[in-house]
């Protein structure tokens, strides 16, 4: 059964078993994970880092950012998770998975990169944020106001 909405838990390790309709989030480890919402019982874990997912509390709800794509699982649901409600985004072609692993990569290298950079003091490279990200941003700050 699809989940419509999603309680927040702060915990600093991942408990076992996962409850559907919960989002773990473990500041310590800088990862959010969750059951998928589509019902499935795969389990989704979401390092929060600026190359991959962040969240923003509003009170007592979580927006997590960008969008969820189950690309591997058989389900390949894809969600945004917005003040705790979670909202269906449209499914997306093989084509279009293959862009935004790409991209994935290519923020993620950066990320690595300026993560070298601090350590060795040298100047970082800004990470730019894909069309999909800029999406997820506008409907979170829409959402928020």
């Amino acid at each position: 059964m699809r989940v419509k909405r999603i309680r927040v838990e702060f915990v600093d390790s991942a408990p076992r078993p996962l409850d559907d309709g919960v989002l773990y989030i473990s500041e310590r480890f800088h990862t959010a994970l969750h059951k998928c919402c589509c019902g499935c019982g795969q389990e989704v874990v979401t390092p929060l880092n600026p190359a991959k997912w962040s969240y923003t509390k509003h009170g007592k709800t979580i927006t997590l950012s960008p969008s969820v794509g189950n690309w591997s699982f058989t389900c390949r649901s894809h969600y945004l998770i917005i003040k705790n409600e979670v909202v269906w985004a449209h499914s997306m072609t093989t084509r279009q998975i293959s862009n935004v692993k790409a991209r994935d990569a290519r923020d993620q290298s950066a990320h690595l990169e300026n993560l070298n950079n601090e350590k060795l003091g040298l100047k970082t490279v800004n990470v730019s944020l894909s069309p999909l990200s800029k999406l997820a941003l506008h409907i979170r700050n829409w959402w928020s106001e």
